[in-house]
């Protein structure tokens, strides 16, 4: 983690949303979400807000060395937004704990504001997480045999 990162930080993120980030998309299996509208979903949404954290904090990480995975989640969903539609995603990082981030989140499309909550994010060693999660398949491939 580099200096410059800093509680205050402030980045905005506009995304158009194509049809395939409604909620029939989120599990096309599900026969249940084939019924529903096509709307933007909260399970993209979230992506979204991720996204937008990620990218507002990658320039003051070492990446690709150092990167976040997010581990907390609190966001409303208030307005339904079809497709065409861009949602502004506003966030501001309030608070830094050693490697833990937090952020207050919030997004718009331009007619309703969609969402509002906040989002944590842990500081990781790609290297390391992903020795630990390799491991995790192998234990699970023995498990299974």
């Amino acid at each position: 983690m580099k200096s410059t990162l800093q509680s205050g930080l402030y980045y905005e993120f506009k995304f158009t949303v194509p049809e395939n980030k409604t909620v029939p998309y989120l599990y096309p299996e599900s026969e249940e979400f084939q019924a529903m509208p096509k709307v933007f979903g909260t399970g993209f949404m979230v992506g979204l807000f991720e996204w937008a954290c990620i990218k507002a904090i990658n320039p003051h990480l070492d990446w690709p060395n150092e990167q976040t995975v997010g581990t907390d989640v609190k966001l409303s969903h208030i307005a339904a937004t079809p497709p065409g539609f861009t949602v502004t995603v506003k966030l501001r990082l309030e608070k830094i704990e050693g490697k833990r981030l937090f952020f207050h989140v919030e997004a718009h499309d331009g007619v309703d504001r969609i969402s509002e909550g906040t989002h944590e994010r842990f500081i990781i060693d790609a290297a390391k997480f992903n020795e630990k999660v390799n491991r995790k398949s192998e234990i699970k491939s023995i498990i299974t045999e």
